[in-house]
């Protein structure tokens, strides 16, 4: 145990401070318990190929495991492999891979997948005949029509290497898994989130502070269509090389994130990991961006609402925090100016690096993957106090948990030039209170 809490400690500094620190590949069998005992933890299993040798465990499927979801009926299980770019499927029960859906698309051959263009996302610097041949970086996922649908965003098309142009969203038949439409997003599109009635999905443009809203109340894929583009009080100019990559991952405007709509189906929130903070509020009755609120502790990584709170994990300082989500509510109309403060958060020190979090279905406690400090950590929600974490292969970045709360499963996407990454953990969850 103290070696791993010293380990924590290195992983939690600085960005220059995470490169000397030591890569954290806990073997299964690893386990943790809080003080109390009400709750444990234990690694049971992983998918993984940073040990490829290593046959019970290593899969070549896995290549920077960007996020992971669990099917609403808890039968599957898909790994959206961002470098491979790929989704795994694996069956929840014996974690057997299911079958690999490969996002690799031709013009020609594809067509009939596409929607049709919305006017809403010209291509600036790619013009040819060819802009649907390309594969996607998958990102994150969400289901619709009660887990009929998976829908993955694009980070990019493979020939956008700087993620400037239009990119694009691929919707899975989930009983045949398989990709059986495609439509046009904004660039560089991160988080995808379902409002609650069913009627929306909502897509997180990271690469220029834009949100796109797609009207899905058909249960006809070749029915949807795009309804709005909003601007979060701007829209990022890109300009950038054509035969050269930069770093759009820094300095992309507000870098949005995390998105979640209002139960009541409202408003919808999106968390800015850039741009000093805060979480950009739209408004859907009247399809309009009503502007910014702030008073959380530094960049927004994610959002969660349930039990009338809302949950944000706060990515660089390594918190989670919560708020009443009347809270929210009575703040959105006395906004000035497009800005509004939210006061009354309670806070939380988890790791350094904090990014996906879940909440248990009991609602009393919270899990966050925390990137920096190569950990799974647990939170008791009510008195917002870590509990105990336990190590996870360096570094998590995306976490799902079973309907039943027994399972919590992680995804290490790693770091370039620093390494980690590759790897699915399953970790079994003992609630002794």
């Amino acid at each position: 145990m103290l070696r791993f809490k010293q380990i924590l400690l290195i992983a939690s500094c600085a960005a220059v401070t995470m490169a000397q620190a030591q890569l954290v590949h806990p073997s299964i069998g690893t386990k943790a318990q809080s003080d109390d005992g009400r709750i444990s933890i234990e690694l049971i299993g992983k998918k993984q190929f940073f040990a490829p040798g290593d046959k019970a465990t290593a899969d070549g499927d896995i290549n920077s495991p960007k996020s992971i979801n669990i099917h609403p009926n808890g039968k599957k299980l898909y790994v959206n492999s961002l470098e491979g770019a790929t989704t795994v499927v694996y069956d929840t029960q014996t974690y057997q891979k299911l079958t690999v859906i490969r996002h690799q698309f031709d013009h020609t051959k594809n067509a009939a997948l596409w929607s049709k263009p919305s006017g809403l996302y010209p291509f600036t610097h790619y013009q040819n005949d060819h802009l649907n041949t390309f594969y996607g970086k998958p990102v994150e996922s969400t289901f619709t029509h009660g887990g009929k649908f998976l829908w993955i965003p694009y980070y990019r098309r493979s020939y956008d290497i700087n993620a400037q142009d239009p990119s694009a969203v691929a919707i899975i038949d989930t009983q045949k898994d398989k990709i059986v439409r495609l439509m046009e997003t904004g660039p560089l599109p991160k988080m995808i989130a379902t409002s609650p009635d069913g009627k929306w999905v909502a897509i997180a443009h990271w690469g220029n502070n834009t949100v796109g809203i797609i009207d899905i109340s058909s249960p006809d894929p070749k029915q949807w269509k795009h309804k709005a583009c909003h601007v979060v009080d701007y829209q990022l100019k890109l300009d950038f090389p054509l035969d050269r990559s930069v770093n759009r991952d820094n300095g992309s405007g507000y870098a949005l994130r995390g998105t979640v709509f209002t139960p009541d189906n409202h408003y919808l929130l999106v968390g800015c990991m850039g741009g000093g903070g805060g979480i950009a509020v739209i408004d859907l009755k009247k399809s309009e961006y009503l502007g910014r609120l702030q008073g959380m502790m530094g960049n927004v990584r994610h959002l969660v609402l349930k039990n009338g709170y809302l949950y944000l994990s706060i990515n660089n300082a390594g918190y989670v925090q919560k708020i009443a989500l009347d809270t929210v509510l009575n703040a959105i109309p006395k906004m000035k100016n497009k800005r509004g403060t939210l006061t009354g958060w309670k806070n939380c020190k988890v790791g350094s690096g904090a990014r996906t979090i879940e909440l248990s279905p009991s609602g009393k406690y919270i899990f966050a993957a925390c990137n920096n400090a190569s950990a799974l950590y647990v939170v008791d929600a009510k008195a917002m106090k870590v509990l105990t974490s336990i190590p996870a292969d360096s570094y998590p970045v995306g976490l799902d948990i079973s309907k039943d709360g027994k399972y919590v499963f992680t995804t290490a996407q790693g770091h370039s030039g620093i390494g980690g990454g590759n790897a699915v953990d399953i970790f079994k969850v003992t609630y002794n209170k």
